[in-house]
């Protein structure tokens, strides 16, 4: 955990960093960032572009002849690819193409799928589109919020955003089984809260400034370290707790940089 001190650059080196560094960068990378709606009213909601530019800057250094995927699918609150255009990315990857990188922008809806053998809690032999399967390095970037099902929202929940249905809200009947599913389907290498800013609800409309950004290389491990910050127990949490059961990080993870104590703002709950 690491405090924001006016540099993204700066802070994600240090927090990365202290991870011992990215290890094991692979194509396709695939950045899946917290695209959740195309009306933002308080600019917190959705993923911060630089934010984005900075990690993609930051790979590319590691080797420029990466892949870089961003992911994100249709939801009821928005259309993918209008969103990319609202926020930034379309730019982003306009601005990487002319520079020569293989950085692209997919919406995972209009995206080939394939059947997995996979029998889970909620999933049974599920379709998901072919590129987030097989050898691939996954980056689940999110931001610190509250949400009325799940309680928190953060790089587990993110996933979600994966599914290629638009009617997403089909799943919310079954919400905490589908994403520790999708997490044990699809798992992320590295994630990253962007907790500069969190939310009272997936899109507000109360924000707190915590200045910090977390990092790990499990998700449970950071979303637990996120939910402390916020005031919360991870262990009272739904999907936190199952998510725990299946190699997918600890609701009590070491914390190295910033202390929890040091950090904590405390929100109000869903």
């Amino acid at each position: 955990m690491v405090k924001y001190e006016n540099n993204i650059r700066k802070t994600l080196e240090t927090g990365i960093g202290l991870i011992d560094g990215f290890k094991t960068l692979k194509s396709p990378v695939l950045i899946k960032p917290n695209i959740c709606t195309q009306v933002d009213k308080t600019g917190y909601a959705v993923n911060d572009v630089q934010v984005v530019e900075a990690l993609i800057k930051m790979i590319l250094e590691e080797n420029q002849d990466l892949s870089i995927k961003i992911v994100e699918s249709d939801s009821i609150s928005k259309f993918a690819d209008e969103a990319y255009i609202k926020f930034g990315y379309r730019s982003l990857e306009e601005k990487m193409q002319i520079s020569g990188y293989d950085v692209s922008l997919i919406n995972l809806t209009h995206s080939p799928t394939t059947e997995i053998n996979f029998e889970g809690s909620y999933f049974k032999n599920p379709k998901l589109p072919e590129i987030l399967l097989g050898s691939k390095f996954l980056i689940s970037l999110a931001v610190a919020k509250t949400h009325f099902l799940t309680f928190l929202t953060g790089t587990l929940k993110n996933l979600f955003g994966l599914l290629p249905r638009k009617d997403q809200t089909f799943y919310h009947p079954h919400i905490n089984d589908v994403i520790v599913d999708l997490n044990r389907l699809i798992r992320s290498d590295l994630c990253i809260v962007d907790a500069r800013v969190g939310l009272e609800g997936w899109a507000g409309p109360k924000s707190r400034r915590l200045d910090r950004f977390i990092i790990g290389k499990k998700p449970v491990s950071t979303d637990a370290t996120m939910a402390r910050i916020m005031g919360f127990e991870p262990e009272r949490i739904q999907h936190l707790i199952e998510a725990g059961k299946c190699d997918l990080g600890s609701l009590n993870p070491n914390v190295v940089g910033e202390s929890i104590e040091a950090s904590i703002v405390k929100f109000n709950p869903p």
